[in-house]
């Protein structure tokens, strides 16, 4: 191989669907053993310009110029775009591999994960059946899966997805490439998971002299990663440089904006600073509060008696086989949770996947039933209340889910959508009415009359976030249960999303439980913080205390594994 040479020269670059241009003369070059980072927010190319690489494109894109020159192990130069299907299939997975964004819909959920990687070594190696299962437990060994020979055998659906994104990696090294393309390969995945992640890939990256393709909408992974960052924008590649040079001096006002955009974690302020909407990058001056004016404001959430309280909240999942009572064959999701929360306040709740959050939240809405406890909302026992005055109090007790497409119907309407709980809680008088409510809570989230008669997949991940909030505001609640609601998001996305959350507490005086994964997100949103591992309380205090003088090993290590722009 020519050592001074680039790995991979991609040159001007583009790419159409029908008559829309989607990709724009985009060009960049990644050494040996180098790390690229390509950076921007969805919908900006990034997936298109790593799959065009492998022919993998969808159906309807049309490349209609540009050239990628890549190096073969052999020392030969080739320009991928000019190789034919069947040539293109011995340089997948052999000379460039791929891990791909989602690892649950990557993996066939039908063959074992130990088949499905030594398939690949089968296919282009032509070793024996044995030899690649003696071949895929030591590549399952070197991503540090527990229990290789074990999981060998296992279905994807019986692993985590920490562990499924090291069989997707492990898969991807299989016949040792040269070039890795990483598709957000962490985007879903808990922070100290994410932290192993790129701490294996980085490890595996000097130990075997591997070139790096990372994409994520994430600056802080990009910056713990890359050596080199591009910024895409609108299927363009609009600065380029090193991560120290792009991430402390950039030159473009949508990068400065991008960087402004994720909460950060030395400071709390007022409102995140960023606001991108199509070509407009408009900053806006940043308000830190002091810590005399966050005291001044918990001093008075403070002084009330509690809103709700949750009292010794326990709950238990059977597991197959065997009786209930008997404790081996049940799952303690919750054990003895106690807290209280203030009107007007919002209270974070953070911890890992597992770890309990999702049911806590479900369960003070009865959404979930629980084992045993108490959780009283403005002094009524929810637990205790029949079916009739459960519909009574739930209008006040609203939940966003996680993810905005699977929560909304998708043969609805946004009318319909807004429409039907105001029906079913009789709110709202008559049929113009409830129309009238619906154009002002589009208005309150920030969309238009306009949206009313769309549907949902006519909208980006946002918006349907919002639709999402404005459905949850349609019965006027007091108390809503946020829950990952902006972990799915573009960080630009996320900022808007995060002001506007605080933008409808402060007028419409709302409580939040607000859970995530991400302490940033969750420093710039809580007054208090609740930490959460095995389904239990691990730590408690306010957002300046637990983040200054964290207490428990656990929480320390949260924080530690939170990646930082450097």
């Amino acid at each position: 191989m020519n050592a001074t040479a680039p790995l991979l020269a991609l040159e001007n670059l583009s790419l159409s669907f029908a008559e829309r241009q989607v990709l724009d003369n985009v060009s960049f070059s990644v050494a040996k053993g180098e790390t690229l980072g390509i950076v921007g927010e969805s919908g900006s190319g990034k997936s298109l310009t790593v799959l065009s690489l492998l022919g993998l494109l969808p159906k309807g894109a049309q490349r209609t110029g540009g050239t990628a020159l890549f190096q073969q192990k052999d020392g030969r130069n080739v320009d991928l775009f000019t190789l034919k299907e069947r040539q293109l299939q011995a340089v997948r997975g052999n000379e460039i591999a791929m891990i791909f964004q989602e690892p649950m819909t990557s993996l066939n959920p039908v063959l074992t994960c130990g088949y499905q990687v030594a398939e690949a070594l089968i296919l282009h190696q032509k070793i024996s059946t044995k030899q690649a299962k003696a071949r895929t437990i030591e590549l399952f060994e070197e991503v540090k899966l527990p229990r290789p020979a074990s999981l060998f055998d296992a279905y994807p659906h019986q692993i985590s997805g920490g562990q499924k994104q090291r069989v997707m990696i492990a898969m991807a090294l299989a016949c040792e490439p040269s070039l890795l393309l990483a598709d957000e390969p962490t985007t879903a995945l808990d922070v100290t998971v994410q932290q192993t992640i790129l701490e294996l890939l980085r490890n595996l990256q000097q130990s075997r002299g591997l070139s790096l393709i990372f994409i994520s909408h994430d600056l802080g992974v990009i910056s713990e990663i890359a050596e080199k960052v591009a910024v895409m924008y609108q299927g363009k590649i609009i600065e380029t440089g090193s991560v120290k040079d792009i991430f402390s001096h950039p030159k473009q006002s949508y990068t400065q904006a991008l960087l402004a955009s994720r909460p950060p974690l030395d400071h709390i302020i007022e409102r995140l600073p960023v606001s991108i909407k199509g070509s407009d990058f408009e900053l806006t001056p940043v308000h830190n509060l002091s810590d005399e004016a966050l005291s001044k404001r918990w001093n008075e959430l403070y002084s009330q008696p509690p809103f709700i309280q949750v009292k010794d909240l326990e709950v238990y999942f059977q597991l197959s086989g065997g009786y209930f009572w008997q404790k081996k064959n049940r799952l303690h999701a919750l054990q003895s949770i106690s807290f209280d929360i203030y009107k007007g306040e919002t209270l974070g709740l953070v911890g890992e996947s597992g770890s309990g959050k999702t049911t806590l939240g479900r369960t003070m809405l009865r959404l979930l039933e629980p084992s045993a406890g108490k959780v009283i909302f403005d002094g009524q026992p929810v637990l205790d209340l029949a079916p009739s005055d459960l519909r009574a109090l739930r209008r006040r007790m609203q939940i966003i889910f996680q993810d905005p497409y699977g929560s909304l119907p998708p043969h609805r309407t946004v009318a319909q959508i807004l429409v039907e709980p105001m029906e079913i809680h009789h709110l709202e008088g008559n049929k113009a009415a409830r129309m009238r409510r619906t154009e002002e809570l589009l208005h309150q989230v920030g969309l238009q009359t306009e949206h009313l008669h769309r549907y949902p997949h006519e909208f980006s991940g946002g918006q349907r976030q919002r639709i999402c909030i404005a459905r949850a505001l349609a019965v006027r609640p007091d108390f809503i249960v946020c829950d990952e609601s902006v972990s799915a998001l573009d960080v630009s996305v996320q900022a808007q999303i995060l002001n506007l959350l605080k933008d409808l507490q402060r007028d419409l005086g709302l409580t939040y439980l607000f859970i995530s994964h991400d302490l940033s997100v969750i420093r710039f949103m809580a007054d208090r913080i609740l930490v959460m591992q095995n389904g239990q309380l691990v730590e408690s205090g306010n957002a300046l205390t637990l983040f200054r003088q964290p207490q428990q090993a656990y929480t320390r290590q949260l924080l530690d594994a939170i990646p930082q722009v450097r």
